[in-house]
């Protein structure tokens, strides 16, 4: 798709530029892995010491995360000498339960399969606070031996390693607007314009993109050179969580790792880990295949926390911070051509994210080691970085892993998701036990249900259209009115742990939307905005940053994350996400 709004496109201007060996777009976990590699073998043993810069659009460069339990195979593979009491929040899985969770006010959309099964576990007399503890850990899922870590930590960590290296440059602050390109050939970055001045062109003979799901370089590669045959990035989640400090007293030990699923809606996945000193990370993922059009995520999140076997556990407690972000869950269906002469993908925007066992970090910073590893063999050998070297190099690294393996494992794994939870469950099972060679097939949505059919069953449309108007008089959102309506209870704000989703913005960090540089959110055609009943990108909007408007929504990008949900929810593809600077202020996340 065309990364600028119909009728906004800017006008050729000289731009100042500089040289540089390699550049590198964005810093996330597999840019991390990726200079780690690369910087640990420089200079070469000639003496040859290439210029490499990184680029990254927060403000620092551990902000715009997320946390997260992971195997960390290829992080240790990287530190094998690795103390978890080195990073901030990092501490060993030590134990780890699967729930599945049951509705205990009835206000989920539970299909006669799953009200049947809640009947028979509740006359069974085998819950614990409306919760089943499964009894065994599927082998796809379990992190046993991995680490609970705060992603943002433990980019800063290896970030401060890098620069004091000096092998490289990672410049925060300074968001990268598109590549360079040259028929087949990538030369660089244009770095974004700011009010005073051009963004700068910096031109490398080899540029690394790494800008995760929603990054306006690897998206822009994508439209140039197109996917290859059957691969498409049709599937996504909007994963939102927040860090919650614990009330004293606490019985639960670092280390702790919840996995959960039926809860608040069945399509909802959960998580819960708990962190050095009294903290944990509690969220929800909500995925595509979840048909409301009504996905409000951070109001799911307030329901889940308050499960009776979570609130017990952080009653009293407080919000430390807060965030959100969209996830690639394409997998390896949702893989972009990997290299080009002069370019090579690393990370979530490269189709790395395992779907089946919801991993992604430790995969992502594995395909920028590969990548590493590739360059230095390439350096050493004085080769030029060519689309046949680098397939030759890194595809074959990546293609020979164990990261190739189980992305073909888990690539047709939740398939039947699309028609179904339960369907979607025994798909993931006899993925995962087959190691993929058995599925239950399913295709996407295509389009989302109107309002008046989704909510049908409990709410007339007459009522419905009531309910619009007065949402639209009060300032309410219309998705908040709805879910009242349907039977979902009013968050009981306490002002310390459940607060509303405008007060998360101020306590959980901060938005922070640096002066001088356009709009990053944009709307093709008015027309279309004006036409659409869903509004989806409205209700599911991260930070409520959109807010419903007669025309169009109107954006306010001091309250934007960068999340990008509005992009992925928007099925007629007139919401334009272009690269902008600033972002979410929380290491923690």
């Amino acid at each position: 798709m065309s990364m600028e709004p119909s009728g906004n496109e800017s006008p050729a201007i000289e731009r100042p530029s500089m040289d540089v060996d390699i550049v590198c777009a964005g810093f996330g976990p597999a840019t991390g892995g990726f200079l780690t590699t690369l910087t640990r073998g420089l200079p070469l043993e000639d003496g040859t010491l290439p210029q490499v810069m990184c680029y990254e659009r927060a403000d620092d460069i551990g902000f715009g995360v997320s946390g997260v339990v992971t195997r960390a195979r290829g992080i240790r593979a990287s530190f094998p000498e690795l103390n978890p009491d080195e990073i901030p929040m990092a501490a060993p899985v030590r134990e780890e339960k699967v729930l599945y969770l049951l509705d205990p006010i009835g206000a989920s959309r539970r299909s006669f399969t799953l009200k049947s099964a809640d009947s028979l576990l509740r006359a069974a007399g085998v819950l614990d606070h409306e919760a089943f503890e499964l009894p065994l850990i599927p082998a796809f899922l379990e992190k046993h031996d991995g680490l609970v870590m705060s992603i943002g930590q433990f980019n800063q960590w290896v970030g401060q390693q890098i620069m004091m290296s000096g092998m490289a440059q990672i410049w925060p602050g300074m968001p990268v607007a598109a590549p360079l390109i040259d028929g087949s050939r990538v030369a660089g970055v244009q770095l974004l314009d700011h009010e005073l001045q051009p963004g700068m062109e910096i031109k490398a003979a080899l540029t690394v993109v790494g800008d995760g799901p929603v990054g306006p370089v690897g998206r822009q590669l994508d439209e140039h050179f197109g996917m290859p045959e059957g691969h498409e990035k049709r599937e996504w989640a909007v994963g939102m969580k927040m860090v919650i400090d614990l009330p004293e007293g606490s019985p639960l030990e670092p280390g702790m790792v919840l996995h959960s699923f039926g809860y608040p809606e069945p399509e909802i996945f959960g998580f819960f880990y708990v962190h050095p000193g009294n903290v944990a990370s509690a969220g929800i993922f909500v995925p595509s295949w979840f048909d409301s059009p009504v996905r409000t995520t951070y109001r799911y999140l307030q329901h889940f926390l308050q499960h009776p076997y979570l609130w017990r556990y952080v009653e009293g407690g407080r919000l430390r911070s807060w965030g959100a972000k969209t996830l690639n869950e394409a997998g390896r269906r949702g893989e972009p051509h990997l290299v080009g002469d002069g370019w090579a993908r690393i990370g979530e925007g490269s189709g790395s994210t395992n779907v089946l066992t919801g991993s992604g970090v430790d995969e992502a910073w594995t395909t920028g080691t590969q990548l590493g590893e590739a360059v230095l063999e390439l350096l050493r050998e004085k080769k030029p970085f060519t689309k046949e070297n680098l397939e030759a190099t890194y595809v074959r690294r990546r293609r020979a892993s164990w990261l190739e393996q189980e992305s073909l494992t888990a690539e047709k794994s939740r398939d039947g998701f699309h028609r179904g939870i339960v369907a979607g469950m025994l798909g993931m099972a006899l993925a995962g036990f087959s190691h993929g060679r058995l599925h239950i097939p399913g295709a996407p949505i295509e389009h989302m249900p109107k309002v008046e059919d989704f909510f049908s069953e409990r709410i007339p449309a007459a009522r419905v259209d009531e309910i619009r108007r007065e949402a639209a008089s009060s300032g309410k959102p219309l998705h908040d009115a709805l879910m009242d309506a349907w039977g979902w209870p009013a968050i009981p704000y306490d002002g310390q742990l459940l607060v509303t989703q405008q007060d998360a913005l101020l306590m959980g960090g901060k938005v922070q939307a640096a002066p001088g540089y356009a709009d990053h959110v944009a709307f093709r055609d008015e027309a279309l905005c004006a036409s659409c009943g869903g509004k989806t990108c409205v209700s599911v909007c991260s930070g409520q940053a959109l807010t419903d408007a007669p025309e169009r929504p109107a954006f306010d990008r001091e309250k934007c994350i960068h999340c990008g949900a509005c992009m992925w929810n928007c099925e007629r593809e007139n919401v334009v996400f272009m690269a902008g600077a600033g972002g979410l202020h929380s290491a923690e996340n």
